[in-house]
């Protein structure tokens, strides 16, 4: 497994990360969140060897992962890591991006090994199309497929869906994580983006003032939120006689001791979520229908 003891690491005599401990097995999906700036890329950049510790260990099984007063080639051959920008050669092809690095003396090995990873990101009608010519969200794909062609045991993702569209980004993902866990790589990802998390991510780490404020499945944060950091990252939520309450546990009804005046309602597809006024402060709730502006509303919270 990943054994991360006791991290620490200043930049620039800043502490970034705090004594930071956790294990992550083989084959896990680690989903790490936080605000910008909480350290989430740093993290990943100190996993794969980037930044010398000032204090601490990673193990990747017996190995132990050392930075650059150590190596003179940062990274370890059983991991990869896909940052936002993208190291690809842009005057080549799609395909000859991804097989790059893999051997010549198996030409049949390796063209079936890009075809199957062109494949994973999507991308097989555009395999012999120049990088150059690629819209950033194709190029991400690229980079992702580039970074598995070597099979590697551990793959750092950092914001790995954030140039790619809708359009693709559902399927991708589908496609990407399903790919991982049937290969049994590790996966630790850097993301702002609940749908990267939930369905998919089966341990979840919050980072907030350089520590780990939560560390838990996805299905137990959001069902039993500890702080309201934690609440955000899954949806709308409010604090109640200081219980956390999430918008889609509100309901109408017709009385209750939750009195509320309505402010707006905004269109979200199959439901609106209304803003309101209880003694002076926003309140959040979802309803199937739009509500006008000054309705006083009764709400109850349901579990």
């Amino acid at each position: 497994m990943l054994q991360v003891k006791n991290l620490s690491f200043l930049y620039n005599k800043t502490p970034v990360l705090k004594d930071l401990s956790f294990n992550v097995e083989p084959g896990e999906y680690l989903a790490v969140i936080g605000e910008s700036g909480c350290g989430k890329s740093t993290l990943l950049k100190v996993l794969r060897g980037e930044y010398d510790l000032n204090k601490g260990t990673i193990f990747w099984k017996k190995e132990e992962i050392l930075g650059p007063k150590h190596n003179l080639v940062i990274g370890d051959y059983f991991l990869k890591y896909v940052a936002q920008e993208f190291e690809l050669e842009p005057f080549i092809s799609v395909a000859e991006n991804i097989g790059e690095h893999l051997s010549n003396f198996f030409k049949e090995k390796k063209k079936e090994r890009v075809a199957e990873l062109l494949e994973v990101v999507e991308l097989t009608s555009l395999a012999n199309t120049k990088v150059k010519l690629l819209s950033g969200g194709q190029k991400q794909r690229v980079a992702l497929a580039r970074a598995l062609a070597n099979a590697p045991e551990i793959l750092l993702l950092d914001e790995p869906f954030s140039h790619i569209d809708n359009f693709k980004k559902q399927s991708l993902r589908r496609n990407l994580f399903e790919y991982l866990k049937d290969k049994s790589i590790t996966c630790i990802v850097a993301t702002h983006d609940k749908e990267d998390v939930l369905g998919f991510a089966d341990n979840m780490m919050v980072l907030n003032n350089n520590k780990i404020e939560a560390y838990n499945t996805p299905q137990h944060l959001f069902t039993k939120p500890e702080t309201p950091l934690v609440a955000s990252f899954f949806g709308e939520f409010n604090v109640i006689n200081e219980d956390i309450v999430y918008a889609h546990q509100l309901r109408v009804v017709e009385n209750s001791e939750l009195k509320v005046i309505i402010k707006k309602s905004y269109f979200k597809g199959n439901y609106y979520l209304v803003e309101a006024d209880l003694n002076g402060e926003s309140l959040f709730f979802e309803h199937e229908k739009i509500l006008k502006k000054q309705k006083i509303c009764y709400l109850i919270v349901i579990n």
